[in-house]
């Protein structure tokens, strides 16, 4: 359903969202909130990326590509839809400094993308249920060197409130489900999964912003 609703159903509406063209106040809290949360994103990153390989895992149209491949990091931008990687593609400015792009359209977990210093995974998590985040982070966390930085939905009242009115619309006009998560019990799973054994919680930071609702946790190796 992901790669569908991305791929087809909402394709017009991502692309003019991730795009500086006008949109309704709802969205306008939306583009600002991703905004924000990128800048927290790519705040956990190095100054300098040159010489260090990034998969941007669930790049939707390469913003936060662009921007490490202009601090020098060779990035592997990967998501599910074909058409997003295309409009990630066409969008891509030509100079990038000293870094590098490659746009993938497939599953984020192969492993025929190899191995990386960072993994930056920014509101892909959000539709997994948190047994299934933690899956995610084990096969990340086994190719990864040096951080996964990522977010998830935390769970509070006006998230359940939003996601009550989603079911409203037509089931064809739904975006996917988001899961909401207990941070402090995302954190415990973390912290008592053997196969993370090798990494620790760092910095996280919220952003609240009208309908968008998003949190950043950092992982780094012990």
């Amino acid at each position: 359903m992901i790669q569908h609703y991305f791929d087809r159903t909402a394709v017009e509406a991502w692309a003019r969202l991730t795009s500086t063209a006008p949109v309704s106040g709802i969205r306008a809290t939306v583009r600002a909130g991703r905004e924000t949360m990128r800048n927290h994103l790519l705040s956990y990153l190095p100054d300098d990326l040159s010489g260090r390989r990034v998969l941007d895992a669930g790049c939707g149209t390469g913003a936060m590509a662009v921007e490490m491949a202009r601090r020098g990091a060779e990035v592997v931008a990967v998501d599910l839809s074909p058409t997003l990687i295309q409009l990630a593609r066409d969008r891509t400015p030509t100079d990038l400094g000293g870094g590098s792009i490659e746009f993938r359209a497939g599953d984020m977990l192969s492993p025929q993308l190899g191995t990386f210093d960072h993994v930056v995974s920014m509101d892909a998590l959000i539709h997994y249920q948190s047994r299934d985040v933690v899956r995610v982070l084990e096969g990340l966390g086994q190719r990864t060197r040096r951080s996964v930085v990522f977010t998830f939905a935390p769970q509070s009242l006006f998230l359940a409130g939003m996601m009550m009115a989603g079911k409203l619309f037509p089931r064809g006009d739904r975006s996917p489900a988001i899961y909401p998560v207990r941070e402090r019990a995302l954190r415990r799973m973390i912290e008592r999964d053997a196969a993370m054994r090798h990494w620790q919680v760092g910095r996280t930071d919220k952003v609240s912003r009208g309908f968008y609702i998003s949190q950043a946790l950092e992982l780094t190796r012990r």
